[in-house]
């Protein structure tokens, strides 16, 4: 018969378990400490690519300037592009009711300039035609992200021409063709300039840009 195992006793057992425990708290306390180091380095890492890519947008930006303003020569010499490019966009054309398209008709061209950090904003500019409805040549709306991130936006006031005011009138003035209808009017295109509620949110601004 073989020799019977040796028995060992529990106090030694406690005491192995005991020393096995203090080497893996000390190993995991080495790595969590190398883990910061090296996410120190990763995080140095993303700043610097952060960096470079901006670098990269800014040149490609500044390339791309002037065929941008070649592709706007030539829309300028479609009729109507503009707006028929909205009232077939979908989410664009959600906020187009009748009268908002009649005076979108003297919209000659739409120019998106990013600030030149690029990550601080962007503007549109609107170009108009002399028309009914207000006085402006240029309608702009401004969207800027401050340094700590908080998105705000600005737009031009718009000077609209006596009983004109189309951001007044959608909401007040009804046909009997629109009492018919079974659904609202939409809210008009251009309370866009002048809603600043939720910057960071402002869906149409991006369609556009």
């Amino acid at each position: 018969m073989s020799a019977p195992a040796a028995k060992v006793s529990k106090k030694e057992l406690n005491s192995n378990h005991d020393g096995a425990d203090e080497t893996s708290e000390k190993e995991q306390q080495e790595a969590i400490e190398h883990i910061d180091e090296v996410q120190n380095e990763i995080d140095r890492l993303n700043e610097q690519a952060s960096e470079e890519i901006l670098k990269v947008e800014q040149k490609y930006n500044k390339l791309r300037q002037p065929f941008f303003q070649k592709r706007s020569e030539l829309i300028a010499k479609i009729p109507n592009f503009w707006v028929t490019t909205f009232v077939n966009h979908p989410q664009v054309s959600a906020l187009l009711g009748e009268e908002d398209e009649e005076a979108l008709h003297y919209l000659t061209r739409v120019e998106v300039t990013e600030f030149e950090d690029i990550k601080s904003g962007y503007r549109i500019d609107f170009y108009f035609d002399e028309n009914p409805y207000f006085e402006n040549k240029v309608l702009s709306k401004e969207f800027h992200l401050n340094e700590s991130g908080d998105p705000s936006s600005k737009s031009t006031e718009i000077k609209w021409k006596s009983g004109k005011d189309l951001t007044k009138r959608s909401s007040q003035t009804q046909n009997k063709a629109s009492r018919k209808r079974q659904h609202e009017e939409p809210e008009s295109f251009f309370t866009w300039f002048t809603d600043h509620s939720d910057a960071g949110a402002d869906e149409l601004g991006e369609v556009i840009k």
